[in-house]
């Protein structure tokens, strides 16, 4: 039996879960849609993973795709608003504690290391909630303090569009990530904050100016919980080398993103994409700022996922194809779980 247990820095599957719309799946019984759900998460080994709570617009736009010569650019979604926003995040908020409550111990939501040191113990799933893009956030930031009671322990400050406190990167290839302003002076205040309360700052989706606004106001490790490197792939959602550096610098980590259109090189959306096209990408990345920085952001059920991955349940096919390319146990638990323990015991006040 593999000893190799897996925390994952990013999923989207609150958005499918039954527990929050009708029409989704129930997390607690198998499925063959999506990729996350409890039995594939024991099947892929999961200790847990930052569960990703967000808000979307009413409809999406139109058109919104351009195909050029030798990428694509994704017209830049509208900032949606607050009061809706909020809406949704309380109702997702409501439905992952109805999930962990009627799981009967099988999941539990934790705010501090040893709860998740504990869940893993017990063989249940370790539930950290993250919110992707700080939309329902107000100006006085009160929201935010009820979010930490409820158990909010990470927060990605934007998601491609812009907000009141920064900009996001809209998606384009090939292109950089310096896409506009950084911060406004209420984004300033939210890494304040966040420090202050010991929520961790998620520099996913944010543009590479905003990402400067963190590093420099930030007293916590840099991280990004799904991303990739601008230097295979072109992405305005992958991080250039200046940007590796600095997370490394602060003892950050980045959660590599299995979306194939960040992880190959010429950003296809294609889920033929094998094995070893996302080892060569954790090579890189580890080759540029060690083991100690590099573990997994998956984006389950947000993204298309490699083919021979498929979901959660095909984790272990990705540890063992690191295993064969070299990486030794000990960068094997570093990259699955132990990274994201250090940087949580780092950022957490609830250690």
């Amino acid at each position: 039996m593999d000893s190799v247990y897996i925390f994952d820095g990013h999923n989207d599957a609150i958005l499918s879960m039954v527990d929050y719309s009708a029409a989704g799946r129930d997390f607690l019984v198998r499925s063959e849609n999506g990729h996350l759900d409890l039995p594939r998460a024991r099947e892929g080994r999961m200790a847990g993973g930052l569960f990703a709570i967000s808000a979307h617009p009413e409809s999406e736009p139109e058109d919104d795709l351009t195909i050029t010569f030798n990428g694509y650019e994704v017209r830049y979604a509208e900032a949606l608003d607050p009061d809706n926003a909020r809406r949704q995040i309380d109702g997702q908020v409501s439905a992952i504690k109805a999930l962990v409550s009627r799981s009967n111990g099988q999941m539990r939501l934790a705010t501090s290391v040893k709860d998740i040191r504990a869940a893993l113990n017990a063989s249940a799933l370790a539930v950290v909630l993250h919110m992707e893009g700080a939309e329902a956030i107000d100006l006085d930031l009160s929201y935010l303090d009820t979010l930490y009671d409820h158990g909010l322990r990470s927060l990605g400050l934007v998601w491609s569009r812009p907000n009141i406190f920064g900009y996001g990167v809209p998606f384009a290839y090939p292109r950089s990530p310096d896409t506009g302003p950084g911060l406004t002076d209420a984004g300033k205040r939210l890494v304040k904050k966040c420090n202050d309360l010991g929520i961790m700052i998620d520099v996913s989706h944010l543009n590479e100016r905003g990402f400067w606004d963190v590093a420099a106001l930030s007293t916590a490790p840099l991280v990004a919980t799904h991303a990739c490197a601008h230097a295979i792939c072109q992405s305005t959602r992958n991080l250039i080398d200046r940007q590796l550096d600095a997370i490394r610098d602060t003892d950050g980590v980045i959660g590599l993103n299995l979306a194939v259109n960040d992880v190959r090189p010429d950003a296809n959306l294609d889920d033929d994409t094998p094995l070893e096209v996302v080892i060569r990408h954790i090579e890189y990345l580890v080759r540029r700022v060690g083991i100690d920085s590099v573990a997994l952001g998956s984006d389950f059920d947000g993204a298309v996922m490699p083919r021979e991955i498929r979901d959660a349940s095909g984790l272990p096919r990705l540890i063992e194809a690191m295993r064969r390319a070299g990486f030794n146990e000990t960068d094997l638990r570093k990259f699955a779980l132990d990274n994201w323990l250090r940087v949580f015991g780092q950022t957490w006040k609830d250690r």
